[in-house]
């Protein structure tokens, strides 16, 4: 039987992102997001993509956040606003709204602003830097819950995002359960790695012991 999105969730929340970086590379899927920073340092949050598309302004405006009325709690709202740092996709009352409806968190490629808001409600956040310049009539938002790019990595609707101290990365949602699979046998082995280390064995005689190279190499 499939595992539930309460399952997985909670299965990658007890991984790191680098282990489920590395079950990725095996399966030869590109998945993390370069540069993505935490505006909030420590947090931590697993859950299904709410994507939203930004592009510059054009002759008909549409509206810039009505989108955060469509989320749902748990899910991660992903911006792709083409890694612009000349202005922001979003502020303070996106994050107090997000936080409001449980929202898990929100990845940009791109930059925020109102950093002090973001920290005064405790929202998690992980975008390129921060500025203060509006995206008000300078960008404008061309979708939502559709297919984008983001960080040059393809994200749909639903696929997982995760996000850690070590950075973003992107779980297509129809390989995550093999995904959390692959990525459990690899914590699993660099315990024990540490466990033989810490019993005299030197980290080459326990890597191979544990067969680690093999569980990080790519599958033909």
């Amino acid at each position: 039987m499939a595992m539930t999105l309460a399952e997985l969730t909670q299965g990658f929340l007890e991984l790191s992102t680098p282990c489920v970086s590395d079950a990725l590379d095996t399966m030869r899927i590109r998945c993390g997001c370069e540069g993505l920073m935490p505006i909030i340092q420590g947090k931590k949050f697993v859950g299904p993509a709410f994507t939203v598309e930004y592009g510059p302004i054009g002759q008909v405006k549409t509206g810039a956040g009505d989108y955060i009325d469509e989320t749902k709690p748990g899910d991660v709202i992903v911006i792709a606003n083409g890694a612009k740092t000349f202005c922001t996709a979003w502020g303070g009352l996106l994050s107090t709204v997000a936080k409001k409806k449980g929202v898990a968190g929100t990845v940009i490629d791109g930059v925020c602003r109102d950093v002090d808001v973001i920290r005064e409600v405790d929202y998690p956040m992980y975008t390129k830097g921060h500025y203060m310049v509006t995206g008000k009539d300078r960008i404008q938002m061309l979708s939502y819950q559709k297919p984008i790019s983001f960080c040059d990595i393809q994200v749909h609707p639903g696929d997982l995002v995760m996000a850690d101290q070590s950075g973003v990365l992107i779980i297509p949602f129809n390989v995550a359960e093999k995904v959390l699979f692959s990525a459990r046998e690899i914590d699993r082995a660099e315990t024990l790695i540490e466990q033989a280390v810490g019993e005299g064995y030197s980290l080459k005689e326990a890597r191979l012991k544990y067969k680690y190279d093999s569980l990080q190499r790519a599958k033909d």
